[in-house]
């Protein structure tokens, strides 16, 4: 439209400078630059609301996400608009601005056993039912569990948001002394999987974070990634899940903050990114 518009006002403009008239050519001059501002910028507003929505939901303290999500968003994510939702200064079981989900197009979430008020655990719960995309990083097999204590009055869990939701089954984690060693899943590459397109030449890899005990994941679930530690057979480190509700998930257990400043999470994610809002 800003096109058509352009080319309206030259045609004017140029017919009334052949009139011979400096004045009346000087005013559609003007009359040019002020439509075209309007249409230009109705044009960009359109643009911005038309990127895909991606909202981030940030709830832990262990792994500094809230800060290595963020820089991540403003250096990989320029072409969509990213919402970071976090928990409130006051009370780490509730999340500031969960409304954004309502038009999200993708979630990806980095929650630690918080216990939310029902009412946003809902929202929640309504957007995965839409059978919308959803990416888990790290803690967030167990985002809305509570391990060995009782619910808040007027709070809302959801135990089963990791095999409902990641195909997954997180139980607990290998010791931090141990160096994790991360890798295809198969070599040679057996899926085309575009999610770890790229990856092959930075693997394997090793990570600072502890290896998560998440086997065995879903029959369904199409493994990418997996993690070694010495003494222990090998645990998936990230896959990808079609769920009941016919929605995409992606989940990985790398996450630590030294992850996001390495090769392989950054890409990984990104390459999750595309898959996940690739109709």
């Amino acid at each position: 439209m800003a096109i058509k518009m352009r080319s309206a006002m030259d045609c004017i403009a140029r017919s009334f400078r052949q009139l011979g008239d400096p004045m009346l050519s000087l005013r559609c001059t003007f009359v040019f630059f002020f439509l075209n501002a309007i249409f230009a910028n109705t044009v960009l507003f359109a643009a911005e609301n038309e990127l895909p929505h991606i909202v981030m939901l940030i709830a832990e303290r262990e792994y500094a996400t809230e800060e290595s999500l963020t820089a991540f968003a403003k250096e990989r994510l320029q072409e969509f608009r990213v919402t970071s939702v976090v928990a409130a200064a006051n009370d780490r079981n509730s999340l500031v601005g969960t409304d954004a989900i309502e038009s999200a197009d993708l979630l990806i979430i980095s929650v630690r056993r918080r216990t939310l008020p029902k009412d946003q655990l809902d929202r929640v719960r309504r957007y995965v039912a839409a059978g919308k995309p959803v990416i888990g990083i790290r803690t967030a097999s167990h985002a809305f569990s509570l391990r060995g204590k009782e619910t808040p009055e007027g709070r809302a869990v959801w135990p089963e948001f990791d095999s409902q939701v990641f195909g997954g089954n997180y139980t607990n984690h290998h010791g931090n002394s141990l160096k994790t060693t991360i890798d295809l899943a198969k070599r040679p590459v057996v899926t085309n999987s575009p999610v770890i397109e790229g990856l092959a030449p930075a693997l394997p890899a090793s990570s600072q974070g502890s290896l998560y005990r998440v086997s065995p994941v879903a029959e369904t679930a199409d493994v990418l990634l997996i993690g070694r530690v010495q003494g222990a057979k090998p645990e998936p480190v990230a896959w990808t899940y079609r769920r009941g509700d016919g929605g995409k998930s992606f989940y990985t257990s790398l996450g630590h903050r030294d992850d996001f400043r390495g090769e392989v999470l950054p890409s990984l994610l990104a390459n999750a990114i595309d898959w996940a809002l690739t109709p």
